[in-house]
């Protein structure tokens, strides 16, 4: 007997429905109409990130699902028994006959229009608890608001309820032996009973519309039953505040004899749930007793994109997870430091750390927020109308919980800029940042961590902020382990920056309590070797642990070259408390750069990367490391460098160099070039830099010269194809041995690089190697 499934509400991507709308143009057409847009471009290109909210979300995978089952049908299949888990039940009974294409479209369309109007609610999964365990701990957390919502497997269940309890609902799984959590992408409180309101009104709609009865049984999720005849309307507009009986779905399947499943959907969700039940104890025999078959199926290629047949148990490797994916791996969440872990509220002892201009985005830092990861947001380089904007909208996105950051980042050349930044960052109640490029401890970054500190009522000293140092020298980064200075304390405190009792707090605290490591990476980088950086750090942590006298100690993390698992391992090994990625992230969906850049970035080997000056720290002769192949970048502006090292001005310069520079890099004549360059610095308040350039002919080369920087940051960032060879990418050969990794694998190409995956393979691979080499190390 043979059952199809219809994924829900999680397993949509950008992308989806490629190889299916050319062939079905008659339902894309109708499409169109209902939605008043292209949804081919919805489903392929995912404009403005509307993929991803709920009133979108539906009808694009309805539509998707709706054309894979289409395909399966005219290849003269059909199934015996059908489901579908939540949005995916719509498609069931459209393969059954209850309504056609055009009405269910327009059914979805409403339910996703009330559903994404729901706000103030959060889901979380919970896994390894039985739902009697799941609402024993509700009633102890005392979050008497909060439902179950869906009942996946016998240990897989999600809780629905207001976003302020779902906070004691979380320390309570956590300290749950055996169990875990992982907030879900939701913006409701969906299948509980704070949706009747939506529910009143989403069957008010269905009461207009005529229902056929099912052609093939469609089991219901409101109750793991089949359909009646008659009871199509009130089952749907029951099951939005209702929980998700999948669980009892797949026994009923099970009971009924069904021996093969096919999946439809974007992503694989269901199959493996299907597996979970199949495994039970009290499962059908027949299916126990087939091993050879299982072992013939396991060997099958997978199916082709958008769904999947699997006889018996056998389900597609893939494991289940909502959007983005949260599944977690326990061997994983041990590496590192537990209590970094529980300090950040994050699943792993990792993190994604910034990229320049917004490159790490606000889509990527929501997306590892909502996984239960953490990445801080690029803000370096961009004005402080933009990060406001992204600060707005992250505290409004749900299910961030705060788990989000942002990059502080020193800047010599722009006096203020970094007070301005930190003066917003409290004003919207930050409470984590990454600090890069210092060499000092600066007041700024003394009165953002310390703003809010204060003594418990056991009289040790609490800091409510957090703040990553990333640092290349020991001694930098012992100034960071030290409390912050007397004289830095005193001044805040004269400006009532710091009250006197943030400030008497403050004096038992480092001012990081986490510092991480930077060898050789992307953007700045002093080349640092993290395998001689590491292990002295951490021995400096821990003599100055020991010298202040901390009640807790301090932490030690690596970034750079974290390209692959072995990598990741590696820096555990040399006593890493946590790591932070960057390059991989680069190459993702949600990063803010343009596709050319990517490709070019998917591109890459171990060796295609380079020194470059950097822009805005051109004259001290400080060096990023930038893509070499496929750009020129790195040679123009290393030549731009021994420019300006050798020449006093532009004077100096013979008609050759000149041509060159005015066709190659600047684009433009020079006199144009310096006018452009002249706005830019009066727009931003340094109009003493033109000053300065009137007095000095080398300082207006190097102005100039600097222009061509920010002009080839831009351009790449923005995909300008007439730029392609002067595209700046900062990149360290991290992406290029990632490449390596996933080189024949799902995730080789880049829009399957969602952030939250990549941080999956790394911490899981890790922890299966360290287990691994662990085990040969010990064998007799």
């Amino acid at each position: 007997m043979k059952a199809w499934l219809f994924a829900g509400q999680g397993s949509q991507r950008a992308g989806m429905g490629e190889a299916l709308f050319d062939r079905f143009p008659e339902y894309e057409a109708v499409a169109d109409r209902v939605l008043g847009e292209s949804v081919r471009a919805l489903c392929l290109e995912d404009p403005d990130g509307r993929l991803h909210r709920t009133r979108w979300t539906q009808p694009a995978l309805y539509v998707v699902n709706a054309l894979a089952c289409a395909q399966a049908t005219a290849e003269g299949r059909a199934p015996d028994v059908l489901a579908g888990h939540s949005l995916g039940e719509y498609n069931a009974l459209l393969a059954a006959g209850c309504f056609g294409f055009e009405t269910g479209l327009r059914i979805v369309r409403r339910r996703g229009e009330l559903m994404g109007e729901a706000d103030g609610g959060a889901m979380l999964a919970v896994v390894g608890l039985a739902p009697e365990a799941v609402r024993a701990l509700l009633d102890r957390s005392g979050a008497t608001d909060v439902d179950l919502a869906n009942l996946n497997t016998a240990t897989q269940v999600v809780v629905s309820g207001p976003a302020g309890s779902m906070k004691a609902v979380r320390a309570a799984v956590r300290a749950t032996p055996g169990a875990r959590c992982v907030p879900l992408a939701a913006s409701g409180a969906f299948h509980s009973r704070h949706m009747r309101p939506a529910q009143e009104r989403f069957a008010a709609f269905l009461a207009t519309i005529a229902f056929r009865p099912p052609r093939i049984p469609v089991l219901a999720n409101v109750t793991g039953r089949p359909y009646p005849a008659d009871g199509v309307a009130d089952l749907l507009a029951r099951q939005i505040a209702s929980p998700v009986r999948w669980h009892e779905t797949l026994r009923e399947l099970v009971r009924r004899g069904v021996d093969e499943v096919r999946e439809f959907g974007p992503r694989p969700m269901l199959l493996p749930m299907w597996k979970s039940v199949l495994a039970e104890p009290d499962a059908e025999p027949e299916r126990k007793r087939e091993p050879d078959a299982v072992a013939r199926a396991r060997r099958e290629p997978r199916s082709r994109p958008g769904s999947a047949s699997v006889p018996l148990r056998v389900v597609r490797e893939t494991p289940a997870a909502p959007e983005p994916e949260v599944v977690g791996d326990p061997a994983a969440a041990r590496l590192g430091s537990a209590e970094f872990r529980e300090d950040h509220d994050v699943r792993y002892a990792y993190l994604a750390g910034s990229m320049f201009r917004g490159v790490s985005s606000v889509e990527l830092v929501a997306r590892l927020g909502r996984a239960g990861l953490r990445g801080y947001f690029g803000a370096g380089g961009l004005d402080l109308g933009t990060v406001e904007q992204a600060l707005t909208t992250l505290a409004r996105t749900p299910g961030l919980d705060g788990r989000y950051g942002v990059n502080l980042l020193h800047d010599l050349t722009r006096p203020g800029a970094e007070d301005a930044l930190t003066a917003l960052l409290l004003r919207h109640d930050v409470r984590h940042v990454e600090a890069a490029a210092f060499t000092a401890v600066t007041p700024a970054l003394v009165r953002f961590r310390f703003t809010g500190a204060h003594r418990a009522a056991d009289g040790t000293p609490v800091a409510v902020r957090t703040l990553i140092a990333k640092c290349s020298r020991p001694e930098v980064a012992a100034h960071f382990m030290a409390p912050p200075a007397e004289g830095l304390l005193r001044r805040l405190l004269a400006e009532g920056s710091l009250t006197p009792a943030e400030a008497e707090a403050a004096r038992g605290l480092p001012v990081a309590q986490d510092v991480c490591v930077e060898g050789d990476s992307a953007g700045h980088t002093d080349g640092g070797v993290s395998l001689a950086l590491v292990p002295t750090t951490a021995a400096l942590a821990e003599e100055m642990t020991a010298r202040h006298g901390y009640a807790r100690r301090l932490r030690v993390g690596a970034c750079g070259g974290l390209g692959t698992p072995e990598a990741v391992a590696a820096a555990f090994v040399l006593g890493a408390d946590f790591v932070v990625t960057g390059s991989v992230n680069q190459c993702s969906p949600q990063a803010g750069t343009s596709d050319a850049v990517k490709d070019l970035l998917a591109a890459l080997d171990v060796q295609d990367t380079a020194y470059a000056p950097a822009g805005d720290l051109f004259e001290l002769g400080s060096r990023v490391q930038v893509v070499r192949k496929g750009t020129l970048f790195a040679a123009r502006a290393n030549k731009l460098y021994q420019l300006y090292r050798r020449h006093t001005g532009l004077d100096d310069l013979d008609e050759a160099t000149l041509a060159w520079l005015e066709h190659d890099c600047l684009r433009a004549p020079l006199a144009e070039a310096w006018s452009r360059t002249c706005a830019h610095y009066r727009d931003t308040g340094r109009v003493h830099e033109i000053e300065r350039a009137e007095r000095e002919p080398r300082h207006r080369m190097a102005l100039l010269f600097r222009s061509y920087f920010a002009r080839t940051n831009r351009a790449a960032q923005e995909g300008d194809p007439a730029e392609r060879a002067n595209y700046q990418v900062h990149c360290g050969p991290a992406a290029g041995a990632f490449n390596r990794c996933v080189a024949g694998t799902a995730l080789e190409p880049w829009r399957e690089r969602h952030v939250e995956r990549i941080a999956e393979l790394l911490m899981t691979g890790a922890a299966r190697i360290l287990a691994e080499r662990l085990a040969a190390y010990t064998r007799p």
